[in-house]
């Protein structure tokens, strides 16, 4: 876990623990950028190879780029008729995202157009805010912090509806990193006479062969990855998951 350097598989000591916990939060700042999870069609291991890739990369902050609850029951497009109702899509998303909050207690969650859902409909009905709870409310998640975008080190991390990420590092001239394409994954430089940015995407954790995912049956197989964003925002790496 982010806490307790997880499972402690070096054997340190408590005090040694410590002293790694206070060196990862005050010196180089990496982050794991974790893709799409569509709760709760999120694809089984995803959660897993997320945490190893965690500790490989010695990360100290997590990042979801978006959608982390799918909210199907509410889409404006068609919902298969064989699905979950509302309240046990919802609790079922709640249950596991329990398991990502979990391993991950403290993270920046940007809010992505699946996220947003329920808002929307409270627009569409003319309901005032007021009546909303948060995110962080709904979902149980007290500790995580939940943005529209997210700038660090010179990168933003944004969901993505806008397009790739590719044309908005250029657009903007800034380093950006985003998730929403769940087709696309990879990483590009652009480099002109007086600046240097990268756009990623960071691809997705979605379960292609769930209910959910049946628009997409004839298209593209999603994917599925993660992100790092080494050496406090100067080194981006994608990382694809085994299949």
């Amino acid at each position: 876990m982010q806490t307790s350097i997880k499972n402690n598989r070096y054997r340190l000591k408590p005090h040694e623990v410590v002293a790694l916990q206070r060196m990862r939060e005050t010196e180089t700042r990496n982050i794991l950028v974790i893709g799409d999870l569509h709760e709760p069609f999120c694809l089984d291991g995803y959660l897993d190879w997320c945490l190893e890739q965690y500790e490989t990369y010695s990360c100290n902050q997590v990042i979801f780029i978006g959608d982390i609850i799918d909210n199907h029951y509410a889409s404006y497009h068609e919902t298969s008729a064989d699905g979950m109702g509302g309240s046990d899509e919802l609790e079922l998303s709640i249950q596991r995202i329990a398991r990502w909050y979990k391993a991950f207690p403290k993270a920046k969650v940007i809010i992505g157009n699946h996220d947003r859902l329920i808002m929307r409909k409270a627009q569409t009905s003319a309901i005032p805010s007021k009546w909303i709870k948060s995110y962080k409310e709904v979902l149980e998640v007290p500790d995580w912090e939940f943005t529209e975008r997210y700038e660090q080190d010179g990168v933003q991390y944004i969901h993505g509806e806008g397009g790739q990420a590719y044309t908005k590092c250029k657009a903007d001239l800034m380093n950006t990193v985003q998730g929403h394409l769940h087709t696309l994954a990879g990483c590009q430089h652009f480099v002109g006479r007086k600046f240097r940015v990268f756009g990623m995407q960071v691809g997705c954790g979605i379960d292609f062969g769930s209910y959910a995912m049946a628009y997409a049956k004839y298209g593209k197989k999603v994917a599925i990855g993660a992100g790092v964003v080494l050496n406090n925002g100067t080194l981006p790496i994608n990382l694809l998951m085994p299949l």
